[in-house]
């Protein structure tokens, strides 16, 4: 019985040695997680697909664009014109999917629907994603939902170009459209044919 005691004490010393002398492996969160801790006090930027610096991602990284939040920071600009929304390096604000092609790119019956937020969450989107990953966002309606996943990187013009695939649940109907955009100045994104 001592014996047995003697075993038992000495396997859990060690246990508890191996478990005490494994290394912990401390790194950096990856670029897509939430700001918190060090990076929200010393790095107020977020780093986009095309390199440049956002003040903000409005929950795109983590999966799901903030519509209000998007809507808040557009405030007065319409028409679909980039106007204060982008400013210089130090006032960046979100990047917008802008001009008035998108109808005719990627189908009358989702470009119709879609408002200044949707083209918000769209572009900025395409901005902060990389390919592969989705983002989701709630339309105008109640019963609308959208779903973009930027699928590849090319070059247009000397301009920085994405396809994407876009869905639009709305009523219970699912649309997809493919479609590409392209990088106009700083972060306004416009549709193209290719």
């Amino acid at each position: 019985m001592m014996r047995h005691r003697r075993l038992l004490a000495a396997t859990m010393t060690l246990l508890i040695t191996a478990v005490m002398s494994v290394p912990v492996a401390l790194a950096d969160p990856p670029p897509q997680a939430p700001a918190h801790g060090w990076r929200a006090k010393h790095d107020h930027y977020y780093v986009g697909y095309t390199g440049h610096h956002w003040k903000d991602d409005y929950g795109i990284r983590e999966g799901h664009c903030d519509r209000d939040r998007v809507g808040t920071v557009l405030g007065a600009v319409v028409g679909g014109a980039v106007g204060s929304a982008v400013g210089n390096d130090d006032n960046r604000l979100i990047a917008i999917l802008a001009g008035a092609t998108i109808g005719a790119i990627i189908g009358h019956e989702i470009g119709e629907d879609m408002d200044h937020n949707d083209r918000a969450c769209f572009g900025h989107s395409l901005e902060m994603l990389e390919d592969g990953r989705r983002v989701h966002w709630d339309g105008a309606r109640s019963d609308m939902r959208y779903t973009l996943t930027p699928s590849g990187r090319f070059q247009r013009d000397d301009r920085i170009c994405r396809r994407f695939t876009l869905v639009r649940v709305s009523g219970g109907h699912k649309i997809t459209r493919r479609g590409s955009a392209c990088r106009f100045g700083d972060g306004e994104w416009r549709m193209t044919d290719h």
